[in-house]
């Protein structure tokens, strides 16, 4: 098998030396060159060949943004941002997701504060899922997403509100989860989400999708209570449990170790609410890398919940749905756009 070809673009030498390194470490990997703006960047692409670019945001010359929009429109290839910039910035973060990046890193503070393990994995694994983005796919949704007008589905359609509905979510998740909450209805069930991004992301995230849709949109704190109309969205940085006391559901927020070698993991929201709400919930598993969800989501099927995986057409990554659907843990298989009908058909 060939290794995955990448090409690091960095200012700062410190960082550059860190991703290959850190990326050299896995026998799957080559790190085949590396530059330190988007000019030099250029011309190592048409020499190399790379099948997967890391890029940061702040750099001498051009930004890595604008860079970019002008890659994507030339030679739409897989790229994941690596800054720290995009860390702090919701407007930064929205517009690499925006423009074409299909993954997002906090680039590694020299104190590695993050921890070096957990920062290795993260990088490792963003590449790999990266390699396996179908780029035809993601740029079409992204174009979709920018050229539509917003549809929310009929309220009448809800049979029920004592219902919570879980989803998960990895690679190309973040546009994938934008179409569905833009169609989903003021007065839905409580939405408890895991989408794998890093600390300082998900809040931007859950903003920028508040200020789209019908529903209300947080970044999840310990103990929120999960109502109608209100989407949670675990922060990057922490797991999400759901919860019950009495008829009041609740998410708990907490730190721990990696789960399916990720934090926030789609496991530990699958299966807390297998055992918290059991038939009163919908598991979603929707595009992205890896098998994270896929036990989880059997064993909300096994405790009576209405199931849904995505389907490998309209997935930008066929890995967490394929994983679930091969556990016989999904009850139907759809394509993205027909997903949030079924799941207000489904309560």
């Amino acid at each position: 098998m060939s290794k995955i070809k990448v090409l690091i673009v960095d200012d700062s030498a410190v960082v550059r030396n860190i991703l290959a390194e850190a990326l050299s470490k896995d026998s799957e990997i080559e790190v085949v060159g590396t530059a330190t703006d988007p000019y030099a960047a250029r011309d190592k692409i048409v020499k190399l060949n790379p099948d997967v670019l890391t890029l940061d945001v702040e750099m001498p010359r051009m930004d890595g943004i604008t860079f970019l929009k002008k890659l994507m429109h030339s030679k739409p290839m897989p790229v994941v941002m690596v800054s720290s910039l995009t860390q702090s910035g919701a407007d930064t973060t929205m517009a690499a997701m925006e423009a074409g990046a299909v993954e997002i890193v906090a680039k590694p503070a020299i104190d590695l504060h993050r921890g070096l393990n957990d920062m290795v994995v993260e990088i490792v694994d963003k590449v790999k899922a990266a390699s396996k983005v179908k780029m035809d796919v993601y740029t079409q949704r992204l174009s979709a997403v920018k050229k539509a007008a917003p549809k929310v589905l009929s309220s009448a359609m809800i049979k029920t509100t004592d219902k919570i509905i879980s989803i998960g979510a990895s690679t190309g998740g973040t546009e994938a989860l934008r179409e569905v909450l833009m169609q989903m209805p003021s007065n839905s069930p409580g939405i408890c989400i895991v989408q794998h991004m890093p600390a300082g992301f998900t809040k931007a995230f859950s903003d920028r999708l508040n200020g789209l849709c019908q529903l209300v949109i947080k970044e999840a704190e310990n103990n929120d209570t999960v109502i109608p109309g209100r989407v949670l969205i675990a922060p990057g940085h922490s797991h999400m449990l759901l919860k019950r006391s009495g008829a009041r559901y609740y998410v708990e927020v907490k730190d721990g170790p990696l789960v399916m070698r990720h934090k926030p993991s789609v496991e530990v929201l699958f299966n807390s609410t297998a055992k918290y709400a059991g038939a009163n919930s919908i598991g979603v598993i929707l595009t992205g890398m890896g098998g994270d969800g896929s036990s989880g989501m059997l064993e909300m099927k096994k405790s009576g919940a209405h199931t849904i995986a995505q389907d490998e057409k309209s997935c930008v990554v066929f890995g967490m749905p394929k994983e679930a659907i091969k556990l016989g843990g999904v009850n139907d298989i759809i394509s993205l756009d027909k997903i949030p009908s079924a799941i207000l058909k489904s309560l």
